[in-house]
């Protein structure tokens, strides 16, 4: 088995302008995913993330502060997952909760150096 991580890309569902009602129900289909996948061993780790975000770049360390608001889109959080392949991984993550409100999972397989 190898390691992925699901980093979960769309826009804050306070920035979509879901009601609190909307939102209860969409953190409802995330506990029952999470749930799934702990009962059949497949999450390892994962988190939320805050929408707001500090980027530091380029030779003089340029510090920008953003906000969701700001961004297009944001890394709203991740599940590291035990997969076979890509191919598994990408079925793990066919039940993502929101991809019907133009949602994104970017699967990435972790590196592991030996040494």
């Amino acid at each position: 088995m190898k390691d992925f991580m699901l980093i979960f890309i769309s826009k804050s569902y306070q920035d979509m302008g879901l009601s609190p009602e909307e939102m209860q129900s969409r953190m409802g289909s995330w506990w029952q995913w999470n749930q799934k996948m702990e009962a059949k061993g497949i999450v390892k780790d994962g988190n939320p993330l805050h929408p707001n975000a500090r980027r530091i770049s380029g030779e003089k360390r340029t510090v920008t502060d953003v906000t969701s608001a700001e961004l297009k889109e944001i890394v709203g959080g991740y599940y590291i997952i035990s997969a076979k392949d890509i191919e598994e991984a990408s079925q793990i993550a066919a039940d993502y909760p929101d991809y019907d409100i133009g949602g994104t999972v970017e699967i990435r397989e972790i590196i592991v150096y030996e040494g």
